[in-house]
């Protein structure tokens, strides 16, 4: 039943089936397809919102020639010599169409020297070839990016609608599940679908939606800390997510600890608390030598606040 991956079995591929969450968007992009052309495009979101689905999606309506369409995926391949040897090399040749697209997935990987690159590399073919660039963080792609592509903010899901299409993507493999299974594996990973949709699948078991513990097959750790935090065992979930989690995770982490405060906070002084060690933990983040000790240390105080207001 699993041999197909699910997040490509369900990945819209046109305009009808991609699940727009602002009606002005599905027109601008509607319009950008009338038109038969598009801007250079700074798609941002969180992770697995859709982000670089809807760049497909366009490119896929556009009826771009292959041969005319780059993907890089940033997060790996992130360099000025990047931009050199392959964006530039590819911007140089004419196009087999009406033009070039270049999608950069993950674009805020990008090094500053290297966003810079790219920028010259934009004017210079700004006739025959058009950018799309995907990002997390928007903070993180210099001013002068910002100004040459129309910025395109996806937003999340809501969580209830969230939970219900990875529900109804069970019911249709005829999956059998229970909602505290399922809310379990949707808090392990929302707003991200696509990391939800691909747990859930790795997950299964003679038709049933089971725990990590019942499936010697998978080691889901997110899904683990879920329950650790669920019943209070704050200390457990930091050995946990320090032995677990890998250095790029840890931003997730913070998100998910202010995501999910609902969790694991008991009432306002609590939830107030949490937000203030959260937030400190993430402005430190950025700026110690060692983030596992800062990311310990967040989870630490997150603990004392919680056992010292029961």
């Amino acid at each position: 039943m699993t041999k197909d991956l699910w997040v490509e079995k369900y990945r819209p591929t046109d305009i009808s089936t991609y699940v727009f969450r602002d009606e002005a968007q599905r027109k601008q992009v509607q319009n950008w397809i009338n038109d038969g052309g598009i801007p250079h495009l700074l798609f941002s979101g969180s992770p697995g919102t859709g982000k670089t689905t809807l760049a497909k999606v366009l490119i896929n309506e556009l009826k771009v020639e292959k041969n005319d369409v780059l993907y890089i995926n940033a997060s790996r391949d992130n360099g000025v010599e990047m931009i050199r040897k392959r964006i530039s090399a590819f911007s140089e040749t004419m196009p087999w169409g009406e033009f070039k697209v270049i999608l950069l997935d993950e674009a805020d990987h990008i090094s500053p020297e290297g966003q810079a690159a790219l920028r010259g590399v934009m004017e210079q073919y700004h006739a025959s070839v058009r950018f799309i660039l995907t990002c997390n963080y928007p903070n993180m792609i210099i001013p002068a990016l910002h100004s040459r592509c129309q910025g395109f903010h996806i937003n999340q899901l809501d969580q209830t609608e969230f939970t219900v299409r990875v529900g109804e993507i069970l019911a249709d493999n005829n999956v059998k599940f229970d909602l505290e299974t399922l809310d379990a594996m949707v808090r392990a990973h929302y707003p991200d679908l696509r990391k939800t949709i691909n747990t859930v699948q790795m997950t299964i078991v003679d038709n049933n939606l089971v725990m990590p513990e019942e499936n010697t097959n998978t080691s889901e750790w997110r899904l683990k800390m879920v329950e650790l935090f669920k019943a209070g065992k704050i200390q457990e979930a930091r050995k946990l997510i320090i032995k677990s989690a890998r250095a790029d995770e840890y931003n997730d982490i913070f998100t998910w600890l202010y995501k999910n405060l609902d969790l694991y906070t008991k009432d306002d002084f609590q939830y107030d608390s949490c937000v203030l060690a959260i937030r400190e933990g993430m402005i430190k983040h950025t700026q110690v030598a060692d983030p596992e000790i800062n990311l310990s240390a967040t989870l630490i105080e997150i603990s004392r606040t919680l056992n010292d207001n029961k």
